[in-house]
């Protein structure tokens, strides 16, 4: 595992001249860069280095880039940005929903894909927990601890994607308060991130399934019209 001062990029490309591309430039900006070219090696490339970012193609030899994802982001953190020639709106859905931070499509912006990995590490270690205890919220049978990055709603323990929990978190430290879409976008993902305000709504139905009784009738995420969302005790 990486100490925090360094910080690697893992290339999952199976093309040599995007490969070849995505090293140089990474290594120009001063990032260690691993690389890998089949699915499998990515997983245990992975599990290796823990790299502070994950560059993931989706279409890889032995096990597709989608399944690499979603097998990542069980058992790390570490931001995931999906870059495919894969366009289509359902393969992005798809690709955030097994896990993956960002989405990008080829052909790409080499400075656009650089400015976007610069924003995952700093959104990183932002979420990343400090030393000492932290601060737990309590809202009704919902218990979120912000030093332990963990929440349980009725005892039990939820089960929640990094996004799913920052979203959660914020929502949790300012009750009653409605946010835009492009607010939440700013103050969760950061005023770096690059994707549109569907993000909100696909990881506000995420969440709803997770902590609503009725998600189809919602008590706790509601939505206000012409507006965004605002989060109720």
């Amino acid at each position: 595992m990486e100490n925090r001062g360094q910080r690697s990029v893992l290339v999952v490309e199976d093309d040599d001249t995007i490969q070849a591309a995505l090293e140089y430039n990474l290594a120009k900006e001063g990032y260690r860069v691993l690389l890998a070219d089949r699915g499998d090696t990515a997983i245990e490339m992975a599990r290796q280095h823990t790299p502070s970012v994950v560059i993931l193609d989706i279409m890889l030899p032995r096990l597709d880039g989608l399944e690499v994802c979603r097998i990542l982001r069980q058992e790390m953190t570490t931001p995931i940005l999906i870059l495919t020639a894969r366009d289509q709106e359902l393969d992005k859905i798809y690709g955030l929903e097994v896990g993956a931070d960002d989405y990008m499509t080829k052909p790409f912006s080499v400075r656009e894909l650089l400015a976007r990995v610069r924003a995952l590490i700093r959104r990183s270690d932002m979420d990343a927990p400090s030393e000492g205890a932290g601060p737990v919220l309590a809202i009704g049978d919902l218990t979120i601890n912000l030093e332990a990055r963990t929440a349980l709603i009725n005892g039990d323990p939820l089960n929640l994607k990094p996004k799913e929990y920052d979203l959660l978190a914020f929502f949790a430290g300012h009750p009653g308060r409605a946010f835009t879409r492009n607010e939440l976008l700013d103050q969760v993902w950061g005023l770096s991130y690059f994707g549109d305000s569907r993000t909100v709504d696909v990881h506000v139905r995420w969440l709803r399934e997770k902590i609503e009784k009725q998600p189809g009738s919602p008590r706790r995420i509601i939505t206000v019209r012409g507006t965004g969302y605002r989060f109720e005790g």
